[in-house]
């Protein structure tokens, strides 16, 4: 083979001599330096977004009537591996006073299994009445607004026969914010619907359309809030449900890393919770991984109450059997192994929470 006298084959390919090549060498190992530099400023800038979101979001946004923050219990310990369950709750702030806080206008439960990476949604009906401890039977969504988020998760613990170990707020605003900043969510919207709302000369009035269609915030808060037909909440929790399922599937699947300071910047401003950062960070990993077990529930199921007019300005009402509700959620949250854990049906976790004070036991 042709060379040239003291040239290598390298030289005389890349027709750099040995001080180009050594000048080369400098450059390329500047160029990973550089590149180096850049990935642990995006490093720290990322972890900057997210500890500064998951600090802000457990500062009390939402008061008691007398003006005053309710006072919080301590969540509980969780180590990643035990049952975990989560009260969402959404409020509408248009029409109440700066220092009070408003009943949720939706509540679901959502129960994560880390063991099998699968949760369960149930959707708790707004006008199911049941007891509010401290302050007697009344409608359910009545419990934030008596005594804080920490009354409203005592008060589904209690009407499931469930621990609720935290909970997470949300304003309208925040749920629109979040489809916008995802690109909008693709829906098959199952009939025409349409209402005017009086308030604020018609800007909170539905108008849409059926068949698939990709839903940006504004028209997604108007597909979950429709319940003027035949089955009324009974069609509108099934609605909520099929689009957090459609949001979840549209954040693992399409969100990238460059999303996540504007997801994140966007939403911030209307999230409350009482979990704690770690716990925040253990959930976040669980999450790319976890599926839905099921469509969903509806709390009280179709069979399990009574729907009664109720004296004393309470006015419609769903009166449920709750000794059948909790035997209900009690069977669907039996630890069932997916095909991967068939081997491990026998071995249990040892550790447990209790299920009315929210604190772990072993």
């Amino acid at each position: 083979m042709y060379t040239d006298t003291g040239r290598n084959t390298l030289q005389i390919l890349t027709g750099i001599d040995k001080d180009g090549e050594v000048c080369l060498n400098i450059r390329l190992k500047r160029v990973i330096y550089v590149v180096l530099l850049l990935l642990v400023v995006m490093a720290a800038y990322y972890a900057f977004k997210i500890s500064g979101f998951m600090t802000e979001i457990q500062k009390p946004k939402f008061t008691t009537n007398n003006g005053t923050a309710k006072a919080k219990e301590p969540p509980p310990v969780w180590t990643g591996t035990e049952r975990v369950n989560i009260l969402l709750m959404g409020i509408d702030q248009r029409d109440v006073a700066p220092e009070e806080t408003p009943r949720s206008d939706s509540m679901m439960m959502v129960s994560i299994n880390p063991e099998n990476k699968t949760y369960d949604l149930f959707s708790v009906m707004r006008d199911t009445y049941v007891k509010i401890p401290e302050h007697g039977k009344q409608k359910i969504n009545n419990a934030l607004a008596l005594g804080g988020p920490e009354l409203a998760m005592k008060t589904v613990s209690e009407y499931i026969g469930q621990p609720v170990h935290y909970y997470v707020i949300t304003d309208f605003e925040g749920f629109k914010k979040l489809i916008d900043a995802i690109g909008g969510v693709e829906i098959d919207v199952e009939k025409n619907m349409k209402y005017y709302d009086p308030v604020a000369n018609g800007k909170y009035s539905i108008d849409l359309k059926k068949g698939v269609q990709q839903l940006d915030g504004e028209k997604a808060l108007q597909y979950v809030r429709f319940r003027y037909d035949v089955m009324s909440d009974y069609t509108r929790t099934e609605r909520q449900r099929k689009l957090i399922g459609a949001v979840a599937s549209e954040l693992k699947s399409t969100t990238t890393i460059f999303q996540i300071p504007k997801i994140l910047d966007s939403i911030q401003p209307y999230i409350q919770t009482n979990m704690s950062s770690m716990d925040m960070i253990k959930l976040g990993s669980l999450g790319i991984s976890l599926q839905a077990n099921g469509e969903g529930h509806q709390l009280p199921p179709m069979n399990m109450f009574q729907e009664k007019n109720l004296p004393g300005g309470i006015g419609a009402s769903l009166v449920p059997d709750v000794e059948a509700v909790q035997r209900y959620v009690r069977e669907h949250l039996e630890d069932k192994p997916n095909e991967k854990d068939q081997n491990d049906a026998n071995t249990t976790n040892s550790t447990s929470y209790n299920d009315v004070g929210n604190q772990r036991v072993s």
